[in-house]
């Protein structure tokens, strides 16, 4: 995988913003493979598609395309709130490529994918509606915030100029697909949070209490739900059943490479 733009496919257009969308465009059609079933190359979409940039013709899966000369922050400013929210109670949104360059050099210094699985209502933050005076009166848009996807929802194809090896990159895809599975998103934010708590303690392997330390937290999420301990246990079992946790006896657990 090169990791430098091909300066020359934007040699006409003269705007910066329109310079970048033709360059990060062209460097993920020709380099970028497909992190769910290793498809050697993604195509573009035609101009215009209202949410995905490009496609994998081999399994199908869409991909949008988000591209910055720093590095992104945990809030990610995205489209109208509504028609997100939308998207998601549809399954239909696709996975997103975020893409960090250096704009003097025009390398790629990141590129990870969120997998679309790990988009749920409660990663969406709402933004405040434009003012009466904005051309746009009213239109309300919204905010990604990445700091509440776990980091098994953050998978690195390029990472500090690194190239990451791809068995690496499709193994990390499968480990959380079994998230598709589930149809529910109350349900399936559960599991997604504890995952985020699991990230929390920053090692492999952790007993169940050390979980039960984010029972205040997750209490505050889930105000109507009186048996926080218990659903824990719950979600490490779910986790462990689908190969994303190894249970080791003694309420002990170790999170599975």
């Amino acid at each position: 995988m090169q990791t430098i733009f091909n300066r020359i496919v934007a040699e006409k257009y003269t705007s910066p913003t329109q310079k970048v969308r033709v360059l990060s465009e062209n460097w993920v059609q020709s380099q970028v493979y497909c992190p769910n079933c290793g498809n050697l190359s993604i195509d573009k979409y035609n101009n215009g598609r209202p949410v995905a940039d490009f496609y994998c013709p081999t399994c199908g899966e869409d991909y949008e395309l988000k591209s910055k000369k720093t590095a992104f922050g945990m809030k990610i400013v995205d489209g109208a709130y509504s028609t997100m929210i939308e998207r998601l109670r549809a399954s239909h949104n696709p996975n997103l490529f975020l893409l960090s360059y250096n704009w003097s050099t025009l390398e790629v210094l990141n590129l990870l994918v969120v997998p679309k699985h790990f988009f749920i209502p409660s990663i969406i933050e709402q933004r405040l509606p434009l003012s009466p005076t904005a051309r746009r009166a009213g239109w309300t848009g919204c905010n990604i915030i990445l700091e509440r996807i776990p980091q098994s929802g953050r998978i690195h194809l390029i990472k500090n100029r690194f190239v990451e090896p791809k068995d690496v990159v499709l193994a990390g895809w499968q480990k959380t697909l079994f998230l598709r599975d589930e149809k529910d998103q109350k349900a399936k934010g559960w599991l997604i949070d504890i995952m985020g708590c699991i990230d929390k303690l920053l090692q492999h392997e952790f007993t169940l209490n050390d979980i039960y330390k984010f029972e205040p937290e997750l209490r505050n999420k889930y105000p109507d739900n009186s048996h926080i301990k218990e659903k824990i246990r719950q979600q490490l079992q779910v986790l462990r059943d689908k190969g994303y946790l190894e249970f080791s006896g003694r309420g002990s657990y170790r999170l599975i490479a």
